[in-house]
């Protein structure tokens, strides 16, 4: 039971990390880039895929019950937001990251896979918000102009950030 109850206390402690990363960001002008990649690939570098999924889960529940953790607030409303699949994004990155290291203990492929799968959803979705709910004559390789090509080498770093913070923290963690 211990096990648990410390693996649950840990990933709250990674949804609160996640929330305090999205308000250390550098302004660009399409959005802001933030810490909350590198987090999101911490989080599953130090915890087990569950606990991992979850911290990530009850930091998108909270930012939809209306709490302001997002970048821009929060509020059920974001959904609409062409930036909100990059937050779904951040379940399975956290997951896959964890499952990924738990299978081989290539840490350096997991964080970038999990980076991978969340320019996966995200440019989905941010496809089909464009697309769709603000009636954009935008294409597939638009939103990946738009959703990924500026991000990607930020994204690497605050993997590689990740990779070397979860090496130092994860026998504290244990």
């Amino acid at each position: 039971m211990k096990g648990k109850t410390s693996a649950l206390i840990i990933s709250a402690l990674f949804t609160g990390l996640t929330a305090i990363a999205a308000f250390i960001r550098i302004p660009t002008p399409i959005v802001p880039i933030t810490l909350q990649v590198m987090i999101v690939i911490l989080s599953g570098l130090v915890l087990k895929p569950g606990p991992a999924a979850l911290s990530q889960i009850a930091y998108i529940t909270i930012g939809l019950a209306g709490v302001p953790i997002f970048t821009e607030g929060g509020g059920i409303h974001y959904i609409l937001s062409p930036t909100f699949g990059y937050l779904l994004g951040y379940i399975p990155a956290a997951w896959l990251v964890s499952k990924i290291k738990e299978k081989n203990s290539k840490v350096l492929i997991a964080a970038l896979a999990g980076v991978a799968s969340i320019y996966f959803i995200g440019t989905t979705v941010l496809f089909f918000n464009l697309r769709l709910i603000a009636k954009a004559d935008i294409s597939i390789w638009g939103a990946i102009k738009i959703g990924v090509i500026p991000f990607i080498a930020p994204d690497i770093f605050k993997s590689l950030a990740a990779v070397a913070l979860a090496k130092k923290i994860e026998n504290h963690v244990k």
